[in-house]
């Protein structure tokens, strides 16, 4: 089978790609390129069959509608909000999600949903259609986009769900789930799965029921008498997410999270934790002294950018924290970053 790489692409057929892209006008990050056009290239060498490549063409075509829609909002936080479809408008858990929804954007924050009916719909109400992302998928039987969103520019069609879970996830800064079905079970679990295995990078996540619901209680108790004692997670996985029935505690938790938190970058070996407020050198002690046994090596320390930072143009004008963190430990970085925004209070974020 023939080797997908650019390198082991025939010369005259390299060639033909670079030439390509000089017509085009691309000149930016024409390693990526290249690599994008050399798979779909060697696809064709390797004879796929017609099925796999129509997924393929699909996918692609599918994300680059949604990095295209998404991108004018690139600076603009954004929470997901996840739920049952069949959710009625006079449910209490409708209002639980159009409210919580109006709330973030009044903090200026968008809401994405998948742009169908029930709580996604819900979503789109609590912020309004200017302040809406719908990202919808195309099924025979449902999920036409709801009528907020039906003339939107702000919605995009997807006929796989993995594109569709991609982009629902990618951008977002928050994420609220309230009770669903498959789906939205299938949604928040991998969050958490991406949350514990570091795949993602850290992330406010709330399960948000109705007013004195027992919906997400009850999977808590399934995580306490089954999973936590079969062993096959740790006692502690479920204390990343936030379980309540309130919309302020909700909202608290979202915006809480990036209260002195801004972002992280791993360089090389060291992890680096953008701030927007420094530590005393009291407050560096004690993060030393509650987080030693999740380094590998040395002290948390302050620092300016490092040189690929530098290099990037990254969020250089943010103080940092750099550690030799275990990046086996990644899924615990919720403690660390809760720890770093423990010093600064809300009236002063």
């Amino acid at each position: 089978m023939a080797d997908s790489s650019t390198n082991m692409l025939p010369g005259e057929v390299t060639e033909a790609l670079r030439q390509a892209m000089d017509a085009a006008g691309i000149d930016e990050h024409e390693d990526l390129v290249a690599r994008i056009l050399a798979t779909g290239v060697g696809l064709g060498m390797d004879d796929t069959d017609r099925l796999d490549l129509k997924i393929t063409s699909a996918a692609l075509t599918e994300m680059r509608s949604a990095f295209s829609l998404f991108a004018p909002y690139g600076a603009v936080p954004k929470v997901t909000v996840f739920g049952s479809a069949r959710t009625k408008p006079d449910d209490p858990l409708y209002r639980q999600a159009r409210r919580a929804a109006h709330i973030l954007s009044e903090h200026g924050w968008m809401v994405v949903t998948g742009a169908g009916p029930g709580i996604m719909q819900a979503g789109t109400e609590g912020a309004g259609a200017d302040r809406s992302i719908g990202v919808s998928i195309r099924l025979p039987f449902e999920e036409k986009p709801n009528a907020l969103l039906a003339d939107s520019e702000n919605v995009v069609s997807m006929k796989y769900f993995f594109t569709r879970k991609l982009m629902l996830m990618k951008e977002s800064h928050g994420f609220i789930c309230l009770p669903g079905g498959f789906g939205t079970m299938d949604e928040m679990f991998e969050l958490l799965t991406l949350q514990q295995t570091g795949k993602a990078e850290p992330m406010p996540i709330v399960l948000l029921d109705e007013p004195g619901g027992t919906f997400w209680g009850g999977l808590r108790r399934f995580v306490d008498q089954h999973l936590v004692p079969a062993g096959v997670i740790n006692a502690d996985d479920f204390d990343r997410v936030l379980v309540t029935d309130s919309v302020r505690a909700a909202i608290d938790h979202i915006l809480g999270f990036w209260r002195n938190y801004d972002s992280l970058r791993w360089v090389r070996e060291r992890l680096v934790l953008r701030i927007r407020t420094a530590p005393t050198d009291a407050q560096l002690i004690e993060l030393n002294e509650r987080f030693a046994h999740r380094l590998t090596q040395g002290e948390i320390e302050r620092s300016g950018p490092l040189r690929d930072e530098q290099h990037d143009g990254d969020r250089l004008e943010l103080p940092r924290l750099v550690m030799h963190y275990n990046p086996f430990e990644v899924g615990d970085l919720y403690r660390l970053i809760g720890a770093v925004n423990d010093w600064v209070d809300d009236d002063a974020a």
